[in-house]
């Protein structure tokens, strides 16, 4: 992260990144990385214990994105997320524990969205240093999505907002 985000802003681009916190699916991680590149996510930031493998079954899900896309692998997510809003990135925790909407974030500014695992959600730990939380709406019986498709979700309102014509 150190190297990549410096370079996002001496290119005049305004840094885009998904954090999985706990996501261990190889399909759900090819999944997001699939999602995030096409979108032009600059990178997926993962613990280096406690996250899916890079593995055959991820690279044929992700289409070969996992190739094209950095995956950084922390020691600490809380520490690198105590980086990133250093650097002037924002910290929005995909959750259903809010009120707030994915809808009301602004994504224009520099943002790293965190996604947890489908289980236990993010960890304490990364919400308690987030700028925001924000919900996916939820209308049916079910009351929560895959966390792949509840990324593309969230990246792709991103992405609406930052490319309004």
């Amino acid at each position: 992260m150190e190297d990549i985000l410096p370079e996002i802003y001496e290119k005049g681009e305004t840094p885009l990144f998904i954090m999985l916190d706990g996501v261990t699916d190889v399909r759900n991680m090819g999944a997001i990385a699939r999602t995030a590149e096409c979108a032009g996510v600059h990178a997926i930031i993962v613990p280096k214990k406690g996250s899916a493998e890079i593995n055959p079954d991820a690279i044929k899900t992700s289409a070969g994105a996992l190739y094209k896309i950095p995956v950084c692998r922390q020691d600490s997510l809380s520490k690198t997320g105590k980086f990133l809003i250093e650097s002037g990135v924002q910290l929005v925790v995909s959750t259903e524990k809010t009120e707030e909407s994915i809808y009301s974030v602004d994504y224009t500014v520099p943002t790293c969205v965190i996604m947890g695992a489908e289980d236990v959600g993010v960890s304490d730990d990364l919400i308690r240093i987030s700028d925001k939380l924000a919900k996916i709406p939820m209308f049916g019986e079910i009351e929560s999505l895959n966390v792949s498709v509840s990324a593309g979700v969230v990246i792709y309102e991103a992405l609406r907002q930052r490319h309004k014509a």
